[in-house]
Formats: C-alpha cells, structure tokens, sequence
C-alpha cells in the first residue's frame, strides 16, 4: 500500500497500566476506562484495530487486590470484580462510583448497557425513526464498547482478521461526565479531522439529468435570488447511465463522463471553481469498471484483465492491488480534471473477501486517506460504518422521505450520534423522496438545516420535488432566501466550532444532556430534540405545522438556569423551567446564552466563504462575562495540526459593561490587512457607546437596528485592540410585552371581540405578571392562544 494510505496509530498501551495473567489481560487506559481481553491461548492483541488506534493513555492510578480466585481491581471511579475465566456474567462485573444520582447497579458482562444510543447506518427507507446502534454514554453511568470481531490493522496499511473466540471489550465507567467519555472516545478512536471551510456553507444536491448549461443557469438564477451555494453535489447522471449495452450490465455504476451534457468536464468543473465552488461527484462503486468505460483500457492492462475480450474488472476493495488502481487508474485523473472530493454511495451489502471486512468502511478509510495524499486537507461524504467513522467525515445520512415525521427525528437523530463521536452527519435538507408536498414542511426543514452541521439540499428526480426556493409560496421563499444567507453568514462562528471539534473534542451538536443531565431521567430524554449548536447557541428546530389560528408553531424548549436571548426575535427569557414558545414560519427557537458572542460576516458569496473576511459582524449578548477565541487558518490544508492559525480573542466583561477585541495572535499574514467590525449588541439598554482604538478614543458609527445596538469600527488592523464601552448604567433589557402581545392578537384569526378583550386586560394590568397569568386562565381561550400569551407574559 501507499505510504498515505497508511493511517498513524499508537495502539501500545503505557506498561504500568497493564495487569496480565494467563488467559486474561486488563489495561487501565485511564480511571473511567479500562480494556478487558480474555483469550484461551494467551495471546493478546497490541496491534490498531478499525475502531480503536491509540491506546497510548498516561499512566493511571489503581490498586488491584488478588486472593487467587479474584481479583478486584479499583480506581477512583470504578471497582471490577473478575473470576479469571472466560468472561461470565457471575464471573466478570465492574461498578462505577462517578454517577451523580446515587447507588447504580454494576455492570455484569453480557448486561445490556442501558446506553443513550448512538447512531445508525443510514435512513434509508426510514419514514419518521428508526433503531439507533449503541453509544458510549449512558443515564446509569456505564457502557461497554466490544472490539471483538473489528479487523487489526496491519504495519503496511492493511487489515487483517482477529483470531476467533477472543474477547476484547472497553468499558466506560464516566458517569454523566459525558465530555470527558468524548474525549478519551476521541483517543482511544481517533480524533474528528477539520473540515475544509467550504464545507460548511449550502450545498445543492439532486438527483436530476442535469447538462453543463442547465447546471450553469440554475446556479445565475441562484445568483439572481441572492441565494449562495459553496458546493455543487452532481448526482448519477454525470456519468453514462442509459446509454450502456445491456451486454455490460446497468448504468447504475459509472465513472465515464456523459459527453452528451457535459461535452468539456474540465470546463464545466473550471466554471464552478471560478465561481467559488467546490464539486463532488456521486460514484456506486459495485459493478467495478466494465469495458464501455473511459478508464477500461488502462484498468484492464493494470489488472491484468484481457482487454480484447472485454473482461470486467471486478470491484473488489479487499484486494490491495484493486484499490491501487482503482484510485491511480480511475479517481486521480478525474480529480486533475476538477473533481475535488467523491460522494461514495455504497448500498450493496456489508460482505467481501476477506471475512468480516464491510466494503463500506474499506471505501471511506481508504477514499478519506487517499484525498489528503497531496496535503490538502482529506474529506469524503458517505455513509456510516460503524465506531470509528468520525474519523471519515461528511456522513451521508441516506435517502430522507419527505414528511415530518422524519424531519422532527433527524435533531434528535443527529445530536445523538454525537454519542458515538460522530458529529459531521449531512441529511436531505428538505427530504429527497416520497412523502407530500407542504410548503411549510420545507421552510422548517431548510431552517433546520442552518442550524445542523452540514446544509445540504437534495431532492429526487421527481419534476415535482424540486428545492429551488422560487418553486414555492412566496412566504415560505422569503423564509428559504433569508435562511440559506444566514447560513453563509454565520461561516466564521462554524469554523471556529470546526476547530473546537478537532482540538477541544466536541462536536458542534450534542445533546442538552451533556451539561445537564436532568434532561434524561432513567434513560427518557426529557429534550430530545433541544441540543447545542457550538459553544455560544442553544436550538429546538421547529418540526411541527402551524397554528392556524395563531399562524405560529409551538415547540416545547426546557430553558437551563440563567437568562437566554432569541437570536430572532430578541426575546429574552428567564431559564430554570420548560416553556411552549411559538413562532411564526420566519423563525425558530435558537437562544443565546447570555455574554454569548457570535461571530458572522456579510460576505456570503461562494468566493468568500473560502477567504478569512476583511468585514466581521460580531452579535453580543448582555449579562454574563464571556470570551470567545475566533480561530482562522489558511482553510484547506492540515497546516492546524501544526497550530499554523490565526486566534483573535474577543471579550465581555459584563461587569465592568466593555468588549474588547483583542490583537490577533499567531500568523496575522493569514487574516487580512485590515478589517470593518460591525458589533451588534443585543437584550441591553445601551442606547450609546464610546469606541477605542489601541487607548484612543476613535470614530464609530454608532446606531440602533432591529433592536440592536450596532457598533461600525473600520480600518482595524491585526496587532489593534478595539474597545467598546456601554454607559455604567447599561442593564439586561426587559420584553415589551404589549408590543409583543398586541402583534401577536394583530395576526391571530380569531374573534374581533376576543382581541378586544384581551387588549383590554392587558391595558389594566398594567404588566402585573400573576394577574394578567389568572385572568388569561379565567378566559374562554383555546390552549394554545392561551399559552402563546403566557409565553410572552412571563418570559
């Protein structure tokens, strides 16, 4: 194999933290995870295997007691009771201490792990839920990992079986420190590589017969919308699928451009990069490279393979001189012409050669390690293959139906998979097949798709599925327009979680229940669709049709401690309890914590999501102090591995009511010359600012916008600190309620006399909380009317 296609591993564990006997051995990897082998001949395994790769932990600290039937080993946070025989429930049991709710029952080998799930391969003709595969985290405090029956790596790169009959488990006693399980997770498995920065704005993908002037024109008409996309996903019909004599089989496997739409890839792919956009090309890689291929000869002759008689060349990912062609011979001369990653749809079985090797995970290792061999940086987008696929990012999440059934499982379903250590899954953003039409369905769908970590539209080759916003209701247009920008704007807050997910080993979602494990109570998870979007920014999609008599949407949010501010609205709640809060099709619940600080630029073309941008617009929350470090590199290549980046530290200090960006350390020459922030401040009475330069006072336009205070500082150079004071006097807002009430009875389609009513109470309270919450229940008003003016009332 290729020297690149070998993967780094440090799969020998620390000597000291090892206890062996004859047929058993036990490596306390740390104080919450140990490995458990058991093997009747004796012999261990120390090679990288396809989950685990390092096991290079420090030394811990244990204590191990024998009395020659039994051996108790403790750490601070665990106490295992083992026989010394093959592993047997009355036999082998472990007990974590790290639980914060008390005496657990320990674990006893063969249990059920009572975990909180993990993910699932694809959803495929899924229709709503589906069964999620194992995680490593669970309510109870413990799960146990089985390494058993993975593959071993081998020294050249390859893989190779495991003896049978041995028993190589992982248990995980962290009780509901599920960050810290994440991180060893990340360890012991491997870290989540940085994604390109294209990667994180709109992708448009379907599965259309598209020719280079139709592409080309859609992508002017995206132009004309205003609406950007940073990669071009071109599915089957690339390549030649019809035209195939039937001698050779289907056309369902291809890697031949069709000449007859696209007369000049290279000019095509050309024209995409000029606009600043990457492509991926869909490739199912099942029926090899047959004779009517572009590549055959050259294939063939590598092979081996008589050309003369057509011979096909055979898919076979568990032949090591295959996938040397199959890369060389196939990818690679598609890749100079323009191809920058490849979309690996893989549906055709989980069998090969060798035994207990899953093609799938075969093509995305080697596909991942086979993109970054020029020192670009690797990605690939496919589908999940088990433990370790955080490793091989993008996931690609399968064939959505279109329902909302499904869109109201895929936050719960992605937040989830975090358990699993995977955090960069991409869905059919507003579905792809199947299901009905609603317009509505679709608007929540692309917003949720903002707020997920990979934005990717798709669609069927139905002539009516199409997800171009101008096929649907203007509302709902406006709604998709405003979103898909937004996506592009929030570019610099993504990378920074980009980062953040490689250094600091946490996915930019997961679940509520990593900071507050009260949202699960005995395994339920009380949140199942709330989750955490990055560091600053907490969100539950909206998954459900509106109130038609409201023309808002109701989605109960449990609202942590603290004070929370809707990036939308600007409505500002008071946490420590659930809430109903409705919203009209424009918006969703997204809550900002307070000090929170989001970076975002106004720079959304294609051509400048792959630029670190010389305009920032920084949003601000009020009430906490706070720092938040904007992390730039050069975008695309591993120099982050090497800390070449650029950091720009930016701070709150609510006390003292100043921010403060800071110079930026590290390579400036990676940021530009000079730089316009724009600071919004938001849920403050801050009505005015005074701004400072490096000590001076300096020139600032300073304005109100949409309830922002906002904050213009031009010509701000790297080695600069900019200060920004609010007035001493500067508190957290309050809502306007009647503002906000009376709005909210302007457009409900309810009884003239009802308003009237309620305009009038809410006059007469005189915003006297506990009397307008009694009237409004002495009232003859539906639930939800009801329960849209509570939410307003007592925020």
């Amino acid at each position: 194999m290729k020297s690149y296609l070998k993967m780094e591993t440090h799969p020998l564990a620390n000597p000291e933290n090892v206890i062996k006997g004859d047929k058993y051995r036990i490596t306390v990897l740390t104080e919450h995870l140990l490995r458990l082998e058991y093997s009747e001949d004796g012999e261990f395994i120390d090679a990288a295997s396809q989950t685990v790769v390092n096991r290079d932990f420090p030394a811990a600290e244990f204590t191990v007691k024998d009395t020659g039937d039994e051996l108790e080993l403790c750490t601070k946070y665990l106490q295992l009771n083992y026989n010394k025989k093959s592993f047997s429930a009355n036999g082998l049991s472990c007990k974590t201490t790290a639980v914060g709710i008390g005496s657990v029952p320990a674990w006893h080998y063969g249990d059920p792990t009572q975990d909180l799930g993990g993910t699932a391969r694809t959803l495929d003709q899924v229709n709503g839920a589906c069964d999620l595969e194992p995680g490593i985290m669970s309510w109870f405090g413990s799960t146990v990992l089985d390494d058993s029956k993975s593959l071993l790596m081998t020294e050249d790169g390859w893989v190779t079986p495991r003896k049978k009959g041995v028993q190589d488990l992982y248990f995980f006693g962290y009780g509901w420190n599920f960050r810290l399980a994440l991180k060893d997770f990340y360890h012991l498995c491997g870290k989540t590589p940085m994604l390109p920065r294209f990667a994180l704005g709109n992708w448009w993908s379907r599965y259309w017969r598209y020719s280079e002037s139709s592409y080309m024109k859609l992508m002017e008409d995206f132009d004309k919308e205003n609406v950007p996309f940073s990669v071009a996903v071109i599915d089957m019909d690339w390549h030649r699928v019809d035209d195939v004599d039937p001698k050779y089989g289907s056309g369902w496997t291809g890697y031949s451009w069709n000449k007859k739409l696209f007369p000049d890839p290279e000019r095509f792919l050309g024209k995409l990069h000029a606009r600043g956009m990457k492509t991926t090309l869909n490739v199912h890689p099942a029926d090899g490279i047959r004779a009517y291929e572009d590549c055959y000869p050259e294939v063939a002759e590598a092979m081996g393979v008589d050309a003369k008689k057509e011979e096909p060349v055979n898919f076979d990912i568990a032949d090591p001189k295959f996938v040397d062609v199959y890369f060389d011979k196939v990818h690679h001369p598609m890749e100079k012409e323009g191809v920058d990653f490849w979309w690996i749809d893989w549906q055709q079985g989980q069998s090969t050669k060798i035994e207990g090797l899953d093609p799938l995970w075969m093509l995305n290792h080697y596909h991942f390690l086979d993109s970054g061999r020029d020192g670009k940086r690797p990605m690939t987008f496919s589908r999940y293959a088990g433990p370790g696929s955080h490793r091989y990012p993008v996931g690609f999440s399968g064939d959505t139906h279109i329902t909302w059934e499904s869109l109201d499982f895929q936050p719960y379903f992605t937040s989830t998979a975090s358990n699993i250590g995977y955090g960069w899954w991409s869905h059919d953003i507003g579905g792809h097949m199947l299901g009905y039409r609603d317009d509505e369905l679709e608007a929540r769908w692309y917003q949720y798709g903002v707020f997920s970590p990979i934005n990717r539209l798709h669609s069927s080759n139905s002539a009516f599925s199409g997800k171009e916003p101008w096929n649907f209701s203007m509302e709902v247009r406006s709604t998709m327009d405003d979103f898909l920008r937004l996506r592009h704007k929030l570019v610099p807050y993504l990378y920074t979680m980009n980062y953040r997910a490689w250094k600091e080993d946490t996915p930019i979602v997961v679940p509520m229940y990593y900071d507050y494990p009260e949202t699960v109570f005995w395994g339920k998870n009380q949140a199942p669709n709330q989750y955490f979007f990055g560091s600053e920014l907490m969100v539950t999609p909206v998954t459900t049709k509106c109130i038609p008599e409201l023309k808002r949407a109701k989605t109960k949010v449990w609202l942590p401690e603290g004070t929370w501010f809707d990036f939308f609205n600007g409505m500002i709640y008071e946490g420590g309890r659930s809430m109903d809060l409705y919203r009209t099709l424009e918006e969703i619940p997204v809550l900002a914590k307070a000090g929170a600080i989001i970076p975002m630029t106004e720079k959304i073309s294609a051509l400048d999501v792959e630029s670190n941008p010389d305009e920032l617009t920084v949003r601000v929350y009020a009430g906490a102090d706070n720092t938040f470090a904007l992390y730039e590199d050069d975008n695309t290549t591993m120099a982050y591995e090497k800390d070449d980046c650029a950091k720009t530290s930016m701070t709150l200090d609510w006390g003292a009511r100043k921010f403060t960006i800071a110079p930026v350390e590290g390579n400036q020459s990676l940021v530009p010359e000079s730089r316009m922030y724009c600071v919004e401040f938001g849920g403050s009475t801050a009505k005015e600012a005074k701004v400072f330069v490096n000590g001076v006072e300096a020139d600032a336009e300073v304005k109100e916008k949409d309830g922002l205070l906002t904050i213009a500082v031009t010509d701000v150079k790297p080695q600069d600190t900019v200060t920004i004071c609010l007035p001493e006097d500067t508190e957290i807002a309050k809502n306007d309620v009647m503002t906000r009430a009376m709005d909210l009875l302007l457009h409900a389609e309810i009884s003239y006399i009802t308003k009237e009513q309620i305009a009038n109470l809410l006059h007469k309270a005189d915003g006297k909380v506990a009397i307008l919450a009694a009237e409004l229940q002495s009232m003859e008003l539906s639930n939800d009317l009801r329960g849209a003016l509570l939410e307003i009332i007592t925020a």
